[in-house]
């Protein structure tokens, strides 16, 4: 799925801060629930307006703009 289609900026949501298309739930807010170690489940109990599809969306497009970088050897 493209981003677009699961993020939007907007100043006028919260001042430009990436949501969750058709919410006012910043994407960050994901990131910091599963670096907390709370589950997905979790996430999504908390942020009712969010679907499950959108947030998997944006975890696989962070997955592959990760594994399509490229890196510089550690060797």
């Amino acid at each position: 799925m493209h981003s677009r289609k699961l993020i939007q900026r907007s100043k006028d949501i919260l001042g430009g801060t990436p949501v969750f298309r058709g919410t006012r739930v910043p994407v960050k807010t994901l990131l910091d629930y599963l670096e907390h170690g709370n589950s997905l489940d979790e996430f999504l109990d908390d942020f009712p307006t969010v679907h499950k599809s959108q947030a998997t969306g944006v975890l696989e497009l962070f997955k592959k703009s990760l594994l399509e970088r490229k890196y510089e050897s550690a060797a």
